[in-house]
């Protein structure tokens, strides 16, 4: 029987929140409940009936949370939809900007407050060395598109932005094209990203914690060229919405009662080799590991900088006319039966014979939410 997100929480979250119950946070609560009660019967649902054969099925609501392995790959193709309308047809590029290990224990801890300054401080930096004459040029505006992302594949909390960004940038309605091959050169960029970040933190009483060789040291930036960007989008496209696990990774589950002896594995694979490699947790070193990744409540977690921010929107789509009228990335047909709510979307076909069912009645939730599911 496969194994799901939701049965690890079902069987250990209500004894992982009651051993943290000073600690965890009303985010992680949240994320737990609704993962719980995902597309079951508590929220309710549609009753479904196939004419021909008598087949009665019954869908269940989805619980919409942005953190649920099951409501979020709509959603990624929605998204990737809407970027194609952004795109020019310039040879683009991908920026990286990690968060130096040493900082990474106070980010965990202070998530708002890192991931802010992580976003604002590698946009500014960006921007300011783009202006330099030597690349984009003075009061040129270039265009970011930036995605946080928190985790390693064996789930370690790893904090850093992707940034897809064309090559080149708008000065007065006009396109002043970047190299096709280089667009900045990434020593000068990470020493510009460390000093805006370390701007941004002394005004928090949280400086004062922070080892001081990390103002010293190279903080890690890389800048790729990815061609015309269609091949980045889809890289990046999954990272909107996707959770840090997906279902399909776990492959075992020990129960023997606790927290702490029960183990939980999953499967990834290594960056470096690309091999499969298996990863076994307790249960409460891997709900822990999960939630960590859980964004602040309203965390917006997408950020458009430049030309592609929502009040500069006019002058992209004149430099899109100007540079010629972009050509759409292939569809792909991703049907489902269900859209995020639960609600059908495309009919339904019967399992047994294959006939639409017809919808027969609505389904009232049987009991409220978790109280750990309410926002607080």
């Amino acid at each position: 029987m496969a194994i799901e997100l939701a049965d690890i929480f079902k069987r250990y979250g209500s004894a992982y929140r009651q051993k943290y119950a000073d600690r965890i946070l009303p985010s992680h609560r949240q994320a737990m409940a609704a993962i719980e009660h995902c597309r079951t019967a508590t929220l309710g649902g549609q009753v479904y009936a196939c004419p021909s054969c008598g087949e009665t099925r019954f869908v269940y609501h989805s619980c919409r949370n942005r953190h649920c392995p099951k409501c979020q790959h709509e959603r990624t193709e929605e998204w990737l939809n809407l970027q194609r309308d952004l795109r020019l047809p310039v040879p683009y590029f991908m920026l990286t900007f990690t968060l130096p290990e040493e900082l990474r224990r106070l980010a965990r801890q202070n998530q708002k407050l890192f991931y802010h300054a992580l976003f604002q401080a590698s946009a500014e930096a960006t921007q300011q060395l783009a202006q330099d004459p030597r690349f984009i040029g003075h009061k040129a505006q270039i265009g970011m598109i930036g995605v946080l992302h928190t985790w390693t594949r064996n789930l370690l909390f790893h904090p850093h932005v992707h940034y897809l960004v064309p090559g080149g940038g708008l000065k007065d309605n006009h396109w002043i094209a970047s190299r096709p091959d280089f667009f900045l050169p990434v020593k000068a960029l990470s020493k510009l990203f460390r000093a805006h970040f370390q701007h941004l933190l002394q005004k928090s009483p949280l400086f004062a914690k922070i080892p001081k060789q990390v103002w010293t040291k190279d903080w890690v930036v890389h800048c790729l060229p990815v061609g015309d960007g269609q091949a980045a989008l889809k890289y990046l496209s999954p990272y909107i919405y996707r959770v840090a696990l997906s279902n399909r990774r776990l492959i075992a589950f020990a129960d023997h009662d606790s927290l702490e002896r029960s183990q939980v594995t999953f499967v990834y694979r290594t960056s470096d080799t690309g091999q499969l490699k298996h990863c076994t947790l307790s249960a409460e070193q891997f709900i822990q590991r999960f939630l960590q990744h859980v964004l602040p409540k309203g965390f917006v977690k997408v950020r458009y900088f430049g030309f592609f921010a929502h009040n500069r929107r006019p002058a992209l789509k004149l430099a899109q006319t100007r540079l010629s009228q972009l050509s759409s990335l292939p569809q792909e047909d991703t049907p489902t039966e269900t859209d995020q709510a639960g609600l059908v979307s495309k009919p339904l076909l019967c399992p047994v014979c294959r006939q639409p069912m017809i919808f027969l009645r609505d389904l009232p939730p049987c009991a409220p939410p978790h109280p750990a599911a309410r926002s607080p």
